[in-house]
C-alpha cells in the first residue's frame, strides 16, 4: 500500500490555528517507499512529493510506523526510542507534529 493516502490525511488533518506563524518544512523520507515533505507556512499546508532542498527537519521511517504514528496507534514518541523512527534536524520539531496535525 502506497503511504500517499497517509499523507493526505495529515494534510486533511492539518490544524491552521497552531501553524500561525510558522515556516517549516517537514520531510517524511519513507525508506520502504516515496519521500514527501508538507511546507508549513503562515497557516498553510502544501504537501509535496520528493525531497526538499533545506527541511527543518527529516523524519526517517518506514511506511508502517508512518500509518501507526498518523492513525494514532503508534506513539511518535515510543517510536523514536525504539529506533523505528529517525529524525535529523531540528528534533524539537518533531514534536510539533502532533499538534499541527492532530494526530492521537
Amino acid at each position: 500500500m502506497s503511504v500517499q493516502p497517509v499523507f493526505e490525511k495529515l494534510e486533511k488533518n492539518f490544524n491552521a490555528d497552531a501553524a500561525a506563524g510558522l515556516d517549516l518544512v517537514f520531510q517524511f523520507d519513507i525508506e520502504d517507499d516515496a519521500s514527501y515533505h508538507l511546507i508549513i507556512k503562515d497557516g498553510t499546508c502544501d504537501l509535496k512529493e520528493g525531497t526538499h532542498d533545506d527541511p527543518s527537519v527529516t523524519l526517517i521511517m518506514n511506511s508502517e510506523t508512518l500509518q501507526g504514528i498518523v492513525s494514532g496507534e503508534t506513539d511518535g514518541m515510543q517510536a523514536f526510542m525504539a529506533g523505528q523512527l529517525r529524525a535529523e534536524g531540528d528534533m524539537m520539531l518533531a514534536t510539533k507534529l502532533g499538534e499541527l496535525f492532530n494526530i492521537g
